[in-house]
């Protein structure tokens, strides 16, 4: 028995990324003209403001490789907006933290943040968007699991 043939548009991790891609590109434009931030550079500003955090833990949280996670710190820390301090519990590493520079341009750029993740699920009804995100909570720990078993390398780029 044959396999009915793949149809790129239908199939469905192709969508997911489609959508992401969407999403992500819509939301890059915007915080490149508010803010002249990427995408990389505003994950890394959101994550390390929820506190104090490894790089190798923002490309685990974020799902960004190691070369993405640098390059964005990098450029961070040459605007004032991060700075790195010694780990105490890994002299390999370093932690990251938002300067008062930093800590400002966050509470600047999460309302508007927000306020297009509104725009964009506006029109779908409330109790559609907490399945929806139900269901992709569930994808991520399948696909978690599947790449474990598989012997899956950390974090990709996204």
């Amino acid at each position: 028995m044959s396999s009915p043939p793949l149809v790129l548009d239908d199939f469905i991790p192709f969508r997911l990324s489609f959508t992401s891609n969407l999403v992500s590109d819509t939301i890059a434009r915007a915080y490149e003209t508010l803010f002249g931030l990427t995408i990389p550079e505003w994950r890394l500003i959101a994550v390390v403001a929820e506190g104090g955090i490894t790089q190798a833990a923002v490309g685990a949280r974020t799902r960004m490789d190691k070369v993405t996670v640098s390059r964005a710190a990098i450029a961070l820390v040459g605007r004032g907006l991060l700075h790195r301090v010694h780990n105490p519990d890994d002299g390999r590493s370093h932690l990251l933290g938002l300067t008062d520079a930093g800590r400002e341009l966050h509470g600047q750029i999460a309302p508007k943040a927000l306020e297009l993740e509104k725009r964009i699920f506006a029109r779908i009804d409330p109790d559609e968007i907490t399945r929806f995100v139900a269901t992709l909570r569930r994808i991520d720990a399948i696909t978690l699991a599947i790449g474990a078993s598989a012997g899956e390398p950390g974090p990709h780029a996204d």
